[in-house]
């Protein structure tokens, strides 16, 4: 059993608190990736599961139990950093059999896990080679490697694949993922790279500021985002948010108004309204949405052809690119997803719509969602208590 348990685990630094009550239960098997900005946490999470750093208050478990206080080495453990640090005068078999040989198992069993490992991870034809006859990806397969081969009930890995190439990164991502299917093993993965964690985890635990934000599967974290922070991490490029106030019968802001369905008791409430790329749409274009909002016009301001799509940057009508107050807040700037034979030119002046049915309304005090839908009242506050449950409050 892998299943790993953190209630209340905090970590402070004299005044500062790197991580604050974190509860999170992580199943047997599961591939859990902790992401955030730099500085948020998450390493320090990790570092707390294995025992590199001792928590100021809470407890961990591990396969049901508290190693709280245990070593990293009493805790059937194995980690991958960032860093794969193999030493350069052992050829592969001697890395990857480094940590079985300090704990003097005897040859056969080393030579079968070994080979067993080599084999996993697609290394057997390399095992009398040192590291600098290796490319990148192959050296961080020796690391996984010298992982296997310990045979533990959880797997810690830190930004593994950060000093990859681009094209290596989505490479390895895959042979983990396949890797730790085969294997079963529970595997925690630290990222910075919210893509990354999408397309790799069973579930994503969102930290900022040394909170957990919200953990779900990566596509509840991006249709229902538990709060502000969530909404506007996830994804890429990031959804579009502006300042609004409900009215009886709409959202109004500075640039937009939105017909809601929401409850009387949200009238007059200052909220943040959240609409991702894709689902703001011009009324020019034959995909508009069945629900959408009513039009308002802007001025394109920048296009970003990617291929597949194109990116469009919208400035609302009234908001000009010399106006560096203005500027300044990304709220007077629209982002819309279009297809890449859509006929658009800069300056050009265009319609937007919403669809209401992926229109994301936030508390605009404390952030948290209060709906993902503005045509179905009963969504209405469904959300609400999605932080708090996320955080185990």
């Amino acid at each position: 059993m892998g299943n790993v348990t953190l209630r209340n685990a905090t970590k402070r630094y004299e005044d500062i608190i790197a991580v604050n009550e974190m509860n999170l239960e992580i199943e047997d098997g599961e591939f859990l990736c902790l992401v955030g900005p730099s500085g948020c946490g998450k390493s320090t999470t990790l570092e707390m599961i294995s025992g590199l750093t001792l928590p100021s208050d809470g407890d961990i478990e591990i396969a049901g139990e508290n190693v709280t206080n245990d070593p990293p080495k009493d805790r059937d453990i194995a980690m991958v950093f960032q860093n794969i640090a193999l030493f350069p005068h052992m050829n592969v078999y001697e890395n990857i059999s480094f940590g079985l040989r300090l704990r003097n198992f005897d040859t056969d069993e080393i030579d079968r896990r070994v080979e067993q490992a080599a084999k996993i991870v697609k290394l057997g034809a390399m095992l009398d080679r040192s590291p600098k006859e290796l490319s990148g990806g192959q050296q961080q397969r020796v690391g996984i490697a010298r992982a296997i081969v310990r045979e533990p009930a959880v797997f810690l890995m830190d930004e593994p694949l950060a000093n990859l190439d681009a094209k290596l990164r989505v490479h390895m991502r895959t042979e983990i993922q396949r890797l730790q299917k085969e294997l079963g093993i529970t595997t925690i993965y630290v990222t910075h790279d919210q893509e990354e964690a999408m397309t790799m985890a069973d579930r994503i635990a969102i930290i900022n500021q040394g909170e957990l934000q919200q953990c779900a599967p990566p596509l509840e974290c991006y249709g229902r985002p538990a709060n502000r922070f969530v909404a506007t991490f996830v994804g890429s490029p990031s959804m579009n948010v502006f300042d609004g106030v409900v009215g009886t019968d709409t959202i109004e802001s500075d640039h937009v108004a939105i017909e809601h369905a929401l409850g009387a008791e949200y009238v007059d409430r200052n909220v943040s309204v959240g609409v991702r790329p894709e689902n703001a749409y011009l009324v020019s274009s034959d995909d508009e949405p069945a629900n959408s909002s009513a039009s308002f016009p802007a001025v394109v301001d920048v296009l970003e052809p990617v291929g597949d799509q194109t990116y469009a940057y919208l400035l609302p009508q009234g908001v000009e690119t010399t106006d560096e107050a203005v500027m300044s807040d990304e709220t007077n700037q629209l982002l819309v997803s279009i297809d890449p034979d859509t006929d658009i030119e800069e300056d050009e002046s265009v319609d937007v719509v919403f669809d209401r049915e992926k229109v994301h309304v936030f508390d605009g005090e404390t952030g948290d969602a209060i709906t993902h839908n503005l045509v179905d009242p009963a969504t209405a506050g469904g959300a609400a208590g999605s932080a708090e449950e996320a955080r185990g409050d």
